[in-house]
């Protein structure tokens, strides 16, 4: 498994975790927020205004209405990106990577904007009478080329294939293996609940759903949607009040150290300016999926007459799952202070590495040395041969790194019993045997950070509990969301017969995700959103001229419509 993550590690590394990438999603959603004249801003009220039904009229065709269009679309980006995206995303990069998913959101919203626009005006009527659209639509009938004797290259309709196969692949990477891993991660460490008991029960449930199609989706969607909202705030509002001290020091961090990295602090040992605004964007974009096509999917389905009146109803969506909700998680783990505490926990495998050496992260050079190897400007010898354990203490202990921190306390464990024995490694890497794992203090991230976060509140140890609930919650209804994406990927592909194969492999993959490693799922689903986003942000700005075209067009009829309201100029 080691070996498996650290080869989709190199892959992402080449994409989704690449430079180019990150400038190439905020590139996007700054160009379209320009050109457009800042519509998140200028246009954020009239939003509101149509996801209520204002700009309706009789006979505008599709399967669900706004409201549930963008409870659909939140459901599928308000998951695990919030709680445990944040919490690895500060993890890695410090208090600076949280300032960086707020700007990846703030220019999302003009992205979102602009793909669902373009999506909505080109979808389909499938095989079935429902609506299918998306990406892939506007990609298959405006990205060809036509040459001058009158032929037709169809890079669009490759565009599209790629688009949809992408989609298929992040539906698992983004909406069903992160989601259920997370849940089953979450509840055994708030209610010990087994991994694969939580994975069959979710799985029969999701199946219960997913079977139903689009309306069926929307409706569970859209009340699950504000309940999960409204449990998550009393719960983030109560530490962040018990922390109050902490609040201004907080927001400090996440402007101050944009400038500066974040310095070592407890046992986070520092965070470079680079990686915190690579690791911020990137979670940003798994948060709240600006630019990567999903939600254009669902949108699709919207009851409108108008494309662009659609547009502006997705331009919520970042808003409010990023800066409402993600800000609320960040303050949440800074204001606690727990992102710098060393934690019992199980030491996960791919977390772990062992060096040669032995560091003190108490101790200026050792601390600078560990630090630059976390920044990949050093090399440190890493330990290959084999320890001896006694009652479960290693003798003669090198430095065990977990979850880039030194670990404490180490204890070595078979079967729940402490180990005596050999330990082999090789390059800094435990050789697996039936059994062992390691257990001790380190640094956390992902969804256990979170939830002993919420536990420093008013609520105290019940605080976990609102974790877990509101996980259960927000990640249950990603995977909802996402299946329907890959299910109108799989539409546009095979036909409507597609569905209900491709619903029996997600419902399986999802189920056998509840004990799979956490940070391969994570590794996994940078680079499936990666091969989403590309082939659409590629789309939406070769067609710029025509979405300019129809934010006019739009505003000329709500003018019309609504004399004596102020309309923007488009």
């Amino acid at each position: 498994m080691a070996k498996l993550n650290d080869f989709l590690t190199l892959i992402d590394g080449y994409i989704g975790g690449s430079g180019w990438f990150v400038f190439f999603l905020l590139g996007t959603g700054v160009f379209f927020t320009i050109y457009l004249k800042f519509p998140q801003f200028r246009y954020l009220k009239h939003s509101l205004r149509i996801v209520r039904g204002k700009f309706d009229q009789e006979g505008d065709k599709g399967d669900t209405s706004h409201f549930q269009a963008l409870a659909t679309a939140l459901s599928g980006t308000v998951g695990t990106g919030n709680i445990a995206g944040v919490a690895l995303a500060i993890h890695l990069g410090g208090p600076a990577a949280l300032f960086w998913m707020l700007v990846t959101a703030a220019v999302g919203m003009t992205t979102k904007f602009v793909e669902v626009t373009l999506s909505h005006k080109y979808r389909d009527i499938a095989a079935d009478g429902s609506i299918s659209g998306g990406p892939m639509y506007f990609m298959k009938k405006r990205l060809n080329i036509k040459l001058s004797n009158g032929g037709i290259i169809k890079t669009g309709s490759f565009l599209g294939i790629l688009f949809a196969i992408a989609t298929i692949l992040s539906s698992f990477g983004t909406g069903s293996l992160p989601q259920v891993n997370s849940i089953s991660n979450s509840l055994f460490e708030t209610f010990g609940l087994n991994h694969v008991l939580t994975g069959g029960i979710l799985a029969v449930l999701l199946g219960a759903v997913i079977i139903g199609g689009i309306k069926r989706i929307a409706k569970v969607t859209s009340t699950l949607v504000p309940m999960m909202a409204i449990i998550y705030f009393i719960g983030a509002i109560a530490v962040i009040g018990y922390n109050y001290e902490n609040i201004i020091p907080s927001l400090s961090a996440i402007i101050g150290d944009v400038f500066t990295g974040t310095a070592a602090v407890g046992g986070f040992l520092g965070g470079s300016i680079a990686f915190a605004f690579n690791r911020g964007v990137n979670r940003g974009l798994f948060s709240n999926e600006a630019g990567q096509g999903s939600a254009p999917i669902a949108h699709a389905a919207a009851r409108a007459h108008e494309p662009v009146s659609e547009g502006l109803v997705a331009l919520l969506e970042p808003f409010i799952d990023t800066i409402i909700i993600c800000t609320l998680t960040g303050l949440v783990l800074l204001s606690s202070g727990v992102w710098t505490e060393k934690l019992e926990n199980k030491f996960q495998a791919t977390d772990l590495i062992v060096f040669a050496d032995s560091y003190d992260d108490q101790v200026e050079e050792d601390k600078s040395n560990l630090f630059a190897y976390l920044s990949d400007e050093k090399e440190l010898p890493l330990l290959t041969g084999s320890l001896n354990v006694v009652d479960g203490s290693i003798e003669n202990q090198p430095t065990i790194f977990h979850a880039r921190s030194v670990a404490e306390e180490v204890k070595v464990w078979v079967n729940n019993q402490l180990y005596s024995g050999e330990l082999e490694f090789n390059e800094g890497k435990l050789v697996t045997k039936e059994g062992i794992y390691l257990t001790g203090k380190s640094l956390m991230h992902s969804a256990p950070l979170t939830t002993i976060a919420f536990t420093r509140s008013w609520f105290g140890q019940y605080g976990k509990y609102i974790v877990s609930i509101g996980l259960l919650l927000f990640a249950f209804s990603t995977a909802i969301s996402w299946s329907y994406y890959g299910g109108r990927a799989v539409t546009y592909l095979f036909g409507v017969k597609g569905v209900v194969y491709y619903r029996i492999v997600y419902v399986i993959g999802f189920f056998l995700a509840a004990f799979t490693d956490t940070t391969i799922i994570w590794t996994l689903s940078g680079i499936t959103i990666a091969l989403m986003t590309i082939p659409n942000l590629f789309g939406i700005l070769i067609l710029s001229k025509e979405m300019k075209s129809e934010v006019k067009k739009f505003w000329k009829e709500y003018a019309r419509r609504y004399p004596d309201e102020k309309t923007p100029r488009g």
